[in-house]
């Protein structure tokens, strides 16, 4: 099921772009696991990648290790119809999505061996569009 806020102030934003040159200045570090997984470049990430990241590595842990996440798409996308005319107001809502900076640490692991993390971190990242890196607890 995918991630949406329960209730929003505002159901439509003015969303602007992500800074390519911003560094993330809060979440940039372990908090809860032992291993996580960074990104290296900054992007968007919607509902849909965050779920099918969380999934990809629930498949392969099974009941083993602990996953938290990290990010929480609050920022909705909007979409005019196809051929649709000019002035008719803003789209509607067509999907939630995140602004990722570089260096955020999406997802976090503990409780599982380092390369049954590797793994499960290299499988979530093939199903997210951007750039990442796995980070440990020293």
């Amino acid at each position: 099921m995918a991630m949406l806020p329960a209730r929003v102030k505002h159901r439509k934003q003015q969303i602007r772009g992500n800074n390519p040159d911003h560094v993330a200045q809060c979440c940039n570090r372990l908090a809860f696991g032992d291993y996580g997984i960074q990104a290296t470049e900054p992007g968007r990430l919607t509902a849909r990648q965050i779920e099918a990241a969380r999934v990809a590595a629930g498949h392969y842990l099974g009941k083993n290790g602990k996953l938290w996440i990290r990010v929480f798409p609050h920022t909705p996308v909007t979409k005019h119809p196809a051929e649709s005319r000019m002035g008719s107001g803003k789209g509607d809502v067509d999907y939630w999505a995140t602004w990722i900076d570089q260096g955020t640490v999406m997802f976090e692991l503990a409780g599982v061996t380092e390369t049954m993390a590797r793994e499960a971190m290299r499988r979530q990242a093939h199903k997210l569009p951007l750039a990442t890196r796995l980070v440990k607890r020293s």
